[in-house]
């Protein structure tokens, strides 16, 4: 996110783009790569251009119903592409499917250490990719939200008109559900770090 310019530019670029629709390429220009990444990280890079597009076309649209009231823009365009992503849910799940079903990347030259990281994420990255395909549609937008977006619980609620404690015990439960399905192993450990 461009952290030059104040959220509350992108609130006056919405209500601008009421009265002067192509003051809405600043929310546009300042978004659109952030959004387009975490679409491809749900669906693959291939879905991700239609998807963006579509999800910025949907929230042009929608400007005149944006309350600048309920906060910044950021989670309000996060909310969107989310409901953009669920209605294409069927290709995330055949592309967790087909992860979960790809073999792990050939070893890269180099350390050993390297070597067995990777290994050990490409086995990870499968199961993790089973498991995600298996979440509840909403524990799984809430999930990704806070990882591949980095949204706050605040920001995944606005995004999806979820209390924040709801937030809270969807991520919980997702987690849980996660780690039972690799075993307790957390992908994020490095080999050095991995249990005995």
């Amino acid at each position: 996110m461009d952290q030059s310019r104040p959220p509350d530019g992108d609130v006056a670029a919405i209500v601008r783009s009421r009265r002067e629709p192509e003051a809405f390429a600043e929310v546009f220009h300042r978004h659109f790569d952030e959004i387009h990444g975490y679409i491809a990280r749900r669906l693959g890079a291939d879905a991700a251009d239609d998807l963006a597009a579509e999800t910025f076309l949907a929230a042009f649209r929608r400007r005149d119903r944006f309350d600048p009231r309920r906060g910044p823009v950021r989670p309000w365009l996060y909310g969107i592409a989310t409901n953009v992503v669920g209605l294409h849910r069927r290709a995330e799940r055949r592309h967790y499917r087909a992860l979960a079903r790809s073999p792990a990347e050939g070893p890269a030259p180099g350390h050993e250490e390297h070597v067995t990281g990777r290994v050990r994420a490409g086995e990870v990255g499968r199961d993790l990719a089973r498991a995600l395909a298996r979440l509840p549609a909403g524990d799984r937008d809430v999930l990704l939200l806070v990882a591949l977006a980095d949204l706050s619980y605040e920001e995944v609620a606005a995004a999806l008109d979820l209390k924040k404690g709801t937030v809270a015990s969807r991520l919980n439960r997702a987690r849980r559900e996660l780690r039972e399905a690799l075993g307790g192993t957390n992908p994020m450990l490095t080999t050095e770090e991995s249990p005995a």
